[in-house]
């Protein structure tokens, strides 16, 4: 019988990874397909093939159709992906690690405190010797670490015990206060920071293969710590004096935890600017879904998260074409009623508990 269970259970998770990954290419091809010109699905299987592994003839295939696969929306497409994928594992890693399906780079302050670093970045001009295009990320990833170390400081001060709910009050506090520094740096500054508010509620419009390059590496360094820490996650979803009798080291892993997410946050915002829900609402529907193993629930979000912004993305720059709506807006217009339903679908089920 325990052996018929595992069976089913991993059955269930290969049925996930099958449905995510579908989801995914699917996104990927309409998101490259989809446009002021549309490109038909099989010329860009043709032409992405072609450049891959060579050996497949691309002739009679338009010219301008190969320059805009690559050129254009291949990268966009691409970014939007490791953006989403960034902000959705990043999500699930503060859920378990709180326990609370609120906790998200958003409501910790986390993406606040990187996009202060991201906008002094931009209008100071900074370049770090030896980093180069680094700057900009690195400075994020500084402040967003800055940011979550002074919440659980703060949060220490104020309850020894640190609650999760005094934790999420905090970030939320920051949260507000480096909003309102930012939005306090635009109106002075005027129109010198004009096209940052453009950026500040997020797009990845315009944005080559540089910024791939930009995220790519941090987003691999963060993913692979979270997934290697997956086992100490699922110990710690049940509350740290469980995982503490279980031989987890509590404190260490907490850290790596919270440095890996803030590390992925201020990568992802500094390629894109900020774009919220990704992270709130993507891991809490993969749990419902297909459970809270960390195992393959991370993994998960990876694939599910990546696909929701490309089709974010897509909306964004085709629902008023030719004009485009920040991808930050799409994707509050989707998350927010949805994470509505989910609580209150959360507080029926806790009242017939009762």
């Amino acid at each position: 019988m325990p052996r018929l269970f595992t069976r089913k259970y991993l059955n269930n998770h290969y049925i996930a990874f099958l449905v995510a990954g579908i989801f995914l290419i699917l996104s990927i091809l309409f998101g490259i397909s989809i446009g002021t010109v549309s490109v038909p699905i099989f010329t860009i299987i043709k032409i992405i093939g072609a450049k891959l592994f060579g050996g497949i003839s691309t002739s009679g295939i338009d010219p301008m159709y190969s320059s805009i696969v690559f050129n254009i929306r291949l990268p966009r497409v691409i970014l939007a992906g490791l953006v989403g994928a960034s902000l959705a594992i990043a999500g699930a890693a503060f859920q378990g690690l709180l326990r609370n399906p609120l906790a998200d780079p958003y409501t910790l302050g986390v993406s606040s405190g990187a996009s202060l670093g991201a906008v002094l970045t931009l209008f100071l001009q900074i370049s770090l010797p030896l980093v180069g295009m680094f700057t900009l990320p690195i400075l994020s990833i500084v402040f967003s670490l800055i940011t979550i170390f002074l919440v659980l400081s703060f949060a220490k001060k104020i309850e020894r015990s640190m609650r999760v709910e005094t934790i999420i009050l905090t970030g939320i506090i920051f949260s507000s206060f480096l909003g309102a520094l930012i939005s306090l740096m635009v109106a002075l500054t005027g129109e010198e920071l004009r096209q940052i508010i453009g950026w500040l509620l997020g797009s990845v419009s315009m944005r080559g293969w540089e910024y791939i390059y930009i995220i790519l590496p941090f987003f691999i360094i963060g993913s692979a710590i979270l997934l290697f820490n997956a086992k100490e996650l699922n110990a710690m979803s049940f509350g740290e004096e469980r995982a503490h009798h279980l031989g987890v080291n509590v404190q260490k892993r907490k850290m790596i935890v919270l440095i890996s997410g803030s590390i992925l946050t201020g990568a992802a915002v500094a390629v894109s600017g900020t774009i919220g829900f990704v992270g709130l609402v993507i891991p809490h529907l993969s749990r419902l879904l297909w459970g809270p193993d960390h195992k393959y629930l991370l993994p998960l979000c990876i694939l599910t998260g990546s696909g929701f912004l490309i089709i974010a993305d897509l909306i964004s720059r085709t629902i008023i074409s030719p004009s485009e709506l920040p991808i930050g807006v799409i994707t509050s217009l989707i998350g927010a009623p949805i994470f509505a339903l989910i609580l209150l679908q959360r507080k029926r089920k806790e009242r017939g508990d009762e």
